[in-house]
């Protein structure tokens, strides 16, 4: 297996040349390189012409009664990097803020032991480009990346966590990250003069008024026992003080742990623009788009095994996390095919997707060889 100070180099290399979503062709140059310093003997791979980023390894067992998936993603955020560290980005306004340097290096760690000891199950490595933003693994399941020998009978990943101590290992039952939709809303009117209001339809006026009506819609259309999230973020309407905007333009996301609750904000959504729209002679259009980003929610039966594993294996440091309102395309995949999502501690101050963000190279030490650990424990049952 890959020493740690080779890990660490191989991180710092991605972590220089960060590449946006569908655009990370050096990064998967750099990936093939290392591998190719692998032992073939039982390795083979999968391209797809219309995702060329994407990179499926296969390792062939030895005695395989199942095929297990074990997905890292590739891309990085268009965030300009504040680290000051002495690897830092080297492409302008693109960063590895989301830690996928990490996931790339963790998979690729435990690829090598593999390619050196043959493992008793068929094992497919899914390097995944456009995670943050394309769904690229929606994308990839369409392409058919996944058919005959290919598919996984069950898959595996993980996702960087601050939060938690350097190599810890979190996880819980059922949804561990949120599903998300992106919204954008768009209203039209008259526009005027500000000195004769009576002549226009003012389209400043009527987002205050629908943005204030869609705020309501957790507190009061959402059990509050459940969570839910609505959040505008963005809105731009008008272009002079005395001028009457015949035009407003809102975003925002919505976040939910079940499919159910996203698709009950998404209705209401669209009933609430549609009302308040006609309350003020303005047309709207609404578009909700979700994409791949489906709630991560974990097999019942496979997370239960993999928490088994993780809590009383003596050299993991396991913590039972809560669900997170953040977003991850790998739940479109455990739609398809079931599987286990887990975090992997990375202790830093800063979270996810900041400038600052810089994870613990500490967690790199432990992580590659506890995954090993469960993945020949899971094959031995």
């Amino acid at each position: 297996m890959l020493s740690q100070p080779q890990r660490v180099a191989i991180r710092r290399e991605f972590h220089q040349h960060p590449e946006l979503a569908l655009e990370e062709v050096e990064t998967k140059q750099r990936i093939q390189k290392i591998i190719a310093g692998f032992n073939q003997q039982y390795l083979s791979f999968k391209h797809l012409d219309a995702l060329p980023t994407a990179l499926l390894v296969r390792v062939e067992g030895s005695n395989p009664k199942r095929t297990i998936g074990y997905r890292a993603d590739m891309d990085a955020l268009p965030v300009v990097e504040q680290t000051g560290l002495e690897f830092a980005s080297k492409n302008a306004g693109k960063m590895h803020a989301c830690g996928h340097d990490i996931h790339l290096t963790v998979a690729l760690s435990i690829l090598s032991y593999y390619a050196d000891n043959q493992p008793t199950d068929n094992l497919i490595f899914f390097f995944q480009p456009a995670e943050e933003s394309e769904n690229g693994g929606k994308i990839a399941y369409e392409l058919g990346a996944f058919e005959g020998q290919w598919r996984p009978d069950e898959f595996y990943g993980l996702h960087d966590n601050p939060d938690l101590k350097a190599g810890a290992i979190g996880c819980c039952q059922g949804t561990l990250f949120a599903g998300t939709t992106e919204v954008d809303i768009e209203l039209k009117g008259k526009g005027g003069h500000a000195a004769f209001p009576h002549t226009a339809n003012d389209m400043v006026v009527a987002s205050a008024y629908l943005i204030t009506q869609l705020q309501t819609i957790v507190s009061r259309n959402i059990n509050p026992l459940e969570s839910g999230v609505l959040t505008l973020g963005k809105i731009q309407s008008g272009t002079i003080r005395n001028v009457i905007a015949d035009k407003a333009v809102i975003q925002g996301t919505v976040r939910g742990l079940t499919q159910t609750m996203i698709e009950a904000i998404n209705e209401r959504i669209k009933t609430i623009c549609e009302f308040t729209a006609k309350s003020f002679n303005a047309d709207v259009q609404v578009t909700l788009n979700q994409g791949g980003y489906l709630p991560v929610e974990n097999d019942d039966k496979l997370t239960a095994q993999f928490i088994e594993f993780m809590s009383t294996h003596q050299d993991v440091n396991f913590v039972e996390t809560t669900p997170a309102m953040t977003g991850e395309d790998f739940g479109y995949l455990l739609s398809k095919i079931p599987g286990t999502m887990f975090w992997l501690g990375v202790e830093d101050t800063h979270p996810l997707h900041s400038e600052y963000f810089s994870p613990s190279e500490e967690a790199l030490k432990t992580a590659p060889e506890t995954i090993v650990a469960f993945l020949n424990w899971r094959m031995s049952r």
